[in-house]
């Protein structure tokens, strides 16, 4: 009977041996705001509204009070803000858990306003080709002779 359990115990072991292990770490699904090309990434960093994006935990990072926090969105001041069409800097080369560690030099290289190489997002603005105006939720889809305001 001892017999017969070392046998299976070393078949056991012979096709474990066999095996390849691989490891996998998820990272979550990138936006489809996010650039297009970079779903091996974890961070964003968003220069026009001094903020960070976790890809992994869907949640926005940005310095509130005398701290930074972690948010499903963005603070109010930018709630307007266009994430399709804003830049975003693929934090391509950073490991670790604290993106806003390099926070100061990531302010002075990419300062508000910066565009670097041309992007395209993972998927199409929802709100393209729409307008605002008051009274009507912004629902109404732009002919193309008028002008408004796009969020």
């Amino acid at each position: 009977m001892k017999a017969i359990k070392y046998i299976i115990l070393g078949i056991g072991l012979f096709f474990a041996g066999g095996m390849q292990a691989q490891i996998t770490v998820n990272l979550g699904s990138p936006p489809q705001w996010g650039p297009s090309g970079y779903s091996d990434v974890r961070y964003y960093y968003l220069p026009d509204v001094d903020s960070y994006y976790d890809v992994q935990t869907s949640r926005f990072i940005y310095y509130s009070g005398n701290s930074w926090v972690h948010r499903k969105s963005l603070p109010t001041q930018y709630r307007n803000y266009d994430l399709y069409n804003g830049y975003k800097v693929v934090l391509s080369d950073y490991r670790g858990n604290a993106p806003y560690g390099l926070y100061k030099q990531h302010k002075v290289k990419y300062a508000k306003g910066y565009r670097g190489a041309p992007q395209k997002s993972i998927g199409n603005n929802p709100g393209k080709g729409h307008y605002k105006s008051k009274g009507n939720n912004g629902n109404h889809k732009s002919n193309g002779n008028k002008k408004g305001k796009k969020h």
